[in-house]
């Protein structure tokens, strides 16, 4: 049963008002479904430290891990600092908090590290983990920590390019074609997309410098003006890296469906690309879908380092989507 953000809070509060919190929840859900803002009100609730947002600011007898290296993955170090906090005796007397982000991210050395602290838990300590795909997770991991799973939240209307990426997922299931060939035209597909982003974004900013332009010019000189051009560029770029990261996530919330459906989770994130997904995970093992999403992965780490976009996507899908 999926819950909302309220109802798993109230359900967490009501454990802990009895004493009968455990001591590791997993909380997944699909982007938005409010797995961070809950995570941050039961922080609140056991720490007796209360916090607008726990990951900006944490607590005293609060502590985080998120990605945070170049390769944004959470690291071993990170764990070993989240351990020797939790080792401190609690400055007021309650429960300290451990919250390990996109724990799907974690690095094979970091999870084994973080496992031990699973399997015995310091003293008066809560573990917190969140995440989009927890299919993801070892099992080892998922067995130690009870599953806090949230609804899909209303969600904003796909783009037109999020729907095609969808329909050209759909063709490279369908196409009756072997080898490369249905990876490099879903890849030139996905670079078309990503040129129609780009373009529409350019034009709108240039409409809103030109505005600019038309109504300071007579008021401000010449400085401020190329300040403001300036300024639309680099908004340019900032909102394509955004809108390029939501296209990312639809080959990830993809990916994950196959897994779901390879290991008989009824739960879809793109239910209108269900038979496609199901087709493939009937002829992937569940181990060759995790090396997918891990290349996935790495697509997505070298496009956060600025590594070049065209050369990291191809090397990605044509790895990715070779059947």
């Amino acid at each position: 049963m999926a819950f909302t953000r309220i109802g798993a809070f109230e359900y967490l509060s009501r454990a802990h008002q009895r004493g009968r919190l455990g001591h590791a929840y997993l909380i997944s859900g699909p982007p938005g479904s409010g797995k961070r803002g809950l995570a941050s009100d039961l922080s609140n609730l056991v720490s007796g430290v209360t916090s607008a947002d726990v990951f900006d600011s944490p607590p005293p007898g609060v502590y985080v891990a998120e990605p945070e290296s170049k390769s944004r993955r959470i690291v071993i170090d990170q764990v070993r600092t989240l351990e020797h906090a939790l080792q401190m005796r609690s400055t007021n007397g309650h429960r300290k908090v451990a919250i390990i982000a996109d724990a799907d991210r974690l690095q094979p050395q970091a999870a084994n590290a973080f496992l031990k602290t699973l399997e015995e838990p310091p003293n008066d300590s809560l573990l917190i983990l969140l995440t989009s795909m927890p299919e993801v997770l070892p099992d080892t991991i998922l067995s130690r920590c009870v599953a806090v799973a949230l609804a899909a939240s209303e969600k904003a209307e796909a783009s037109p390019e999020e729907k095609e990426l969808v329909e050209l997922l759909g063709d490279v299931v369908r196409s009756e074609g072997k080898g490369i060939q249905p990876a490099y035209q879903l890849a030139r597909g996905f670079h078309r997309l990503l040129a129609q982003m780009r373009a529409a974004i350019q034009e709108m900013n240039a409409a809103a410098l030109k505005h600019d332009e038309a109504r300071y010019r007579n008021t401000t000189d010449g400085a401020w003006l190329d300040e403001r051009e300036d300024y639309y560029k680099a908004l340019t770029e900032s909102q394509y890296v955004r809108q390029r990261a939501r296209l990312v996530e639809i080959l990830f919330l993809w990916w994950s469906d196959v897994l779901r459906a390879n290991t008989g989770v009824a739960r879809r994130e793109i239910p209108s690309a269900k038979k496609q997904t199901e087709g493939l995970a009937a002829r992937l093992k569940t181990p060759e879908i995790l090396r997918r999403i891990r290349n996935l992965e790495e697509m997505r780490d070298h496009l956060g380092r600025n590594i070049q976009e065209a050369l990291a996507v191809e090397v990605a899908f044509l790895s990715v989507f070779t059947f």
